[in-house]
């Protein structure tokens, strides 16, 4: 059986101390497998974004332990001293709002990425271009954001989130912008990038018309992770 590329065990984090404290997540545990799906659902103030933060190096829990892709990361503390490293090598980020720089055009916002990973701009470009036809948008590689679609615009992110070949896809409401169609068809790109790069996915979202796109679905209620329900057939 292949192993997590997700590994949590017993993560909490809180803010404030005393009176003002808030225990944004209570003793998690999760496991995310290669090629698999899942979503976090939870009203505001759940822990969904701050699951989504630690699991991205971007905040420090305060207990607990973390692999990513069999790399024991955090235990009691970081165990690695280069967070920004670690994220480029393993962590590919996808937001709501798709972030694209708007004075680079399509590739060149792919690119970027891949240059800020120590890449030569000969390999970025060609890494884009691959990456803009893997996801169907090669015709719009000299567009600048403003003249793409929100559908055009997430594929994008989502090469750009791809540029560093990561294990690891996080994704905080990538469809919330999208209408029904849209949307189905980037969770279907989120579905092919886990079944063919062997990836896990998670993604955070309100969105119930995605729901049935996911392998299971946790929910989030006062940072407590609910059993999952599995989805996928």
């Amino acid at each position: 059986m292949e192993k997590p590329v997700v590994e949590l065990r017993s993560i909490s984090k809180h803010f404030g101390e005393g009176s003002t404290r808030v225990d944004a997540l209570r003793d998690v545990s999760l496991d995310v497998y290669p090629g698999t799906v899942v979503g976090l659902r939870g009203p505001s103030g759940s822990g969904k974004s701050t699951l989504l933060n630690v699991i991205g190096c971007i905040l420090e829990p305060n207990s607990g332990s973390m692999k990513l892709n069999g790399d024991l990361v955090y235990d009691g503390k970081w165990l690695r001293r280069d967070l920004r490293r670690l994220r480029l090598d393993k962590i590919g980020f996808i937001f709501q709002s798709h972030n694209l720089l708007p004075f680079l055009n399509a590739w060149e916002n792919i690119a970027v990425a891949h240059i800020l990973a120590g890449a030569g701009a000969a390999e970025a470009r060609r890494r884009a271009e691959e990456l803009l036809a893997y996801l169907g948008v090669d015709r719009r590689k000299n567009a600048m954001p403003g003249q793409l679609s929100g559908g055009e615009a997430q594929r994008i992110a989502i090469a750009r989130a791809l540029a560093n070949n990561p294990r690891i896809i996080l994704a905080d409401e990538p469809t919330a912008a999208l209408d029904s169609q849209r949307a189905g068809a980037v969770m279907d790109l989120l579905r092919k990038v886990a079944e063919e790069r062997r990836s896990a996915v998670i993604v955070v979202t309100h969105d119930e018309k995605i729901f049935n796109r996911f392998d299971y679905i946790y929910s989030l209620r006062d940072g407590v992770l609910e059993n999952p329900v599995g989805l996928a057939a």
